[in-house]
């Protein structure tokens, strides 16, 4: 049974940090490409960070560049998104997704809350 679960999400002031989790299981996390997307009220999906399979190779949205910081531990089936210097339009349902890597089967936590209060 495939899960991402996220955590770490959070009312937080702006220009704080919070650092979500995206524990994975039921596949082979260290053959998926992992990236992390935000929704806001109203507002369509939008993806924030991919970090690659093999040589952690990362793309960032531009507002979020220099901010976030997307990594992963295969060791422990898990990706983070390290968010520093938090902005009130951060705030958004961020949720985790997978892609295996040759199938490009995909997918999804089940989100996690950020808002940021100004």
């Amino acid at each position: 049974q495939v899960q991402l679960v996220e955590s770490g999400g959070g009312l937080v002031q702006a220009g704080e940090s919070l650092r979500l989790s995206c524990a994975a299981s039921g596949f082979t996390f260290s053959n998926a490409v992992m990236s992390w997307y935000r929704q806001a009220p109203g507002k369509e999906r939008e993806l924030v960070a991919t970090i690659s399979r093999i040589d952690d190779k990362t793309n960032y949205r531009d507002s979020v560049k220099g901010r976030f910081t997307i990594s992963r531990d295969n060791a422990k089936n898990t990706v983070y998104l390290q968010m520093n210097s938090l902005k009130p339009e951060d705030t958004a349902v961020y949720y985790c997704k997978a892609v295996r890597y040759l199938t490009y089967i995909t997918y999804w936590g089940q989100g996690t809350q950020v808002t940021v209060s100004s």
